[in-house]
């Protein structure tokens, strides 16, 4: 019983111990696999404004880490994906972490059979949508496709 329980432990510890890195190389290959990495925008060829598109850019770091930077034109931020999963609808559920609004915010996005990217839901960690059903909660209308830029 004792040499039982003493491989379970042992067990969980090593579990324990490699989750994260784990947990990374899956985030990782969660991203790349679904097509997210690389530049987005509603129109490629527009300088980044925050009024007429931002570009929108998913990358693996060297350290394996997942990033998200927004370019406004005026302001730019980077930020960490600390999520990433696929639901059985081919809709990416992404978290991503933005230490200068001290909130994490949950996304589902969708890529389309043209290959664009399309904003399903966004949501703070508290519920509260900017984006429901692939529409503006504030006026409606839909999420416009976002095209690949590199």
């Amino acid at each position: 019983m004792t040499c039982c329980l003493s491989r379970w432990i042992a067990a969980a510890v090593l579990w324990i111990a490699f989750t994260p890195a784990v947990r990374a190389e899956t985030l990782a290959a969660t991203v790349e696999q679904w097509g997210l990495l690389g530049s987005w925008a509603v129109d490629c060829a527009a300088s980044p404004d925050r009024d007429k598109g931002s570009l929108l850019t998913y990358e693996i770091r060297k350290d394996g880490r997942v990033m998200y930077r927004r370019d406004f034109g005026e302001a730019k931020d980077e930020n960490e994906v600390v999520s990433a999963a696929v639901d059985a609808e081919e809709l990416l559920n992404v978290m991503v972490y933005f230490p200068s609004l001290h909130q994490t915010r949950e996304f589902g996005l969708l890529l389309t059979k043209d290959g664009s990217l399309r904003a399903i839901y966004n949501r703070s960690e508290r519920g509260v949508y900017t984006i429901r059903d692939g529409k503006y909660v504030a006026t409606g209308a839909p999420t416009p496709p976002q095209q690949r830029c590199d």
